[in-house]
């Protein structure tokens, strides 16, 4: 599931600029490129793991490591990358994910492949973390919404047609072809970004930002730990969608496309929709959403082995935890509106670091008790989520949000 999109945070001002949207769309390309090459595995991971001799749960690590990267990354984009070229920084980590995808599709072996995850996870934390920023830079004030909803169509467009299209190039070409076919789009965005996004020299920085101050915040720390614990509970399940569609539904590799699209329409209607939710009740919305995506979890293992059944909850699923984050961007502002922008980078990390969590958490599980187990976590750690979220609430009460 692609969740990093960062909400619109600044600090604006300054004087009138140039609007490049011809660099927004390069990065709008970049973006979909990266969705699709941070979650390819998830629609591949029986081929791949057949093929590296290894497990389904150890192929699955592949995306825990890419997450332990990107917050390795997230972290510490700033200071590697000092007061060089933005631009330059931008065009740097896209060569990389091309080159992560070359790895990945001609790894010889499963350590080969995990070294080309990791240098996708070194992308994804350096990019949504100055994507905001670079947002900023390339369009005036004004603009950066529209900006920013431009790049969440390339999230979206990744979301509806990454795994299906991964999975049926899988039967046709190969999973190594699949990722194969990431490299020359990679190029292309490579290439647009070289040409049309401007030169971004660093300004001088007011002083440097310890972005963990923020836990001293009880509210944030709780709000943060139930956005981890969100994210964690959804990729312990989701990473694991085809082998428990292929081994407990039995479905072929078509079908398996069609589902996987359907869970991808399904977040785009879901993000489309929740704007009115959250108007009505943030907090109200960000409690709900885990509990039924819990409550899903569980309907899975005693009536998931039909076709109907699981494909319609795992539609619903899509619609529920693609339409999450928005919630979650949108919590970062009203609580942090001071320092949106330092709570946008913790956010990136604590979801990264809660995806390869749960991604390897859910991996185990699966290789050790079955789907059953797996199901079982993930929902009592959404459930937790959904408590520590009213916590929050609780805490940010005189706010007057609930």
């Amino acid at each position: 599931m692609p969740v990093d999109m960062p909400a619109v945070v600044g600090q604006g001002g300054g004087a009138a600029q140039p609007a490049h949207w011809g660099g927004v769309f390069a990065m709008t390309l970049c973006v979909f490129a990266l969705i699709a090459s941070e979650f390819m595995p998830v629609s591949l991971l029986t081929p791949m793991a057949a093929d590296l001799r290894v497990s389904e749960g150890w192929a699955g690590y592949g995306i825990a490591i890419s997450g332990a990267f990107a917050v390795l990354t997230s972290l510490s984009i700033s200071a590697l990358a000092g007061s060089k070229n933005r631009k330059t920084v931008l065009l740097a980590l896209t060569g990389l994910m091309a080159l992560s995808g070359t790895v990945v599709a001609l790894a010889t072996n499963y350590f080969v492949y995990m070294a080309g995850r990791a240098l996708i996870g070194v992308v994804i934390g350096g990019f949504w973390s100055m994507s905001a920023a670079t947002a900023m830079r390339l369009v005036p004030p004004d603009q950066v919404p529209r900006a920013l909803a431009i790049f969440n169509g390339g999230n979206a467009l990744a979301t509806v047609i990454a795994a299906p299209l991964g999975s049926y190039l899988g039967s046709v070409i190969g999973w190594r072809g699949a990722f194969f076919c990431l490299v020359p789009v990679a190029a292309m965005a490579l290439v647009w970004q070289w040409i049309s996004v401007p030169d971004m020299d660093v300004e001088p920085a007011s002083k440097p930002a310890n972005v963990f101050r923020l836990f001293k915040r009880r509210s944030v720390a709780l709000g943060m730990a139930a956005c981890g614990a969100f994210f964690l509970g959804q990729f312990a399940l989701f990473t694991y969608v085809r082998p428990f569609l292929e081994t407990v539904v039995r479905v072929n590799v078509s079908t398996l496309s069609l589902i996987l699209l359907g869970i991808g329409v399904a977040g785009v209607i879901g993000t489309a929709i929740i704007g009115t939710f959250l108007k009505q009740g943030l907090y109200r919305t960000l409690i709900v959403i885990p509990v039924l995506m819990a409550a899903i979890a569980l309907a899975l293992i005693p009536f998931g082995t039909g076709l109907g059944t699981s494909a319609a909850l795992l539609a619903m699923w899509g619609l529920l935890a693609t339409a999450a984050p928005v919630g979650w961007w949108s919590w970062i502002a009203q609580a942090l509106p001071g320092d949106a922008e330092a709570g946008g980078g913790l956010m990136v990390a604590v979801i990264q670091l809660a995806i390869a969590l749960g991604s390897t958490i859910g991996g185990m599980l699966f290789d050790g008790s079955g789907y059953q187990g797996t199901f079982v976590v993930s929902a009592a750690v959404l459930f937790l989520g959904a408590f520590l979220t009213l916590l929050a609430s609780r805490s940010q009460a005189p706010r007057g949000v609930a």
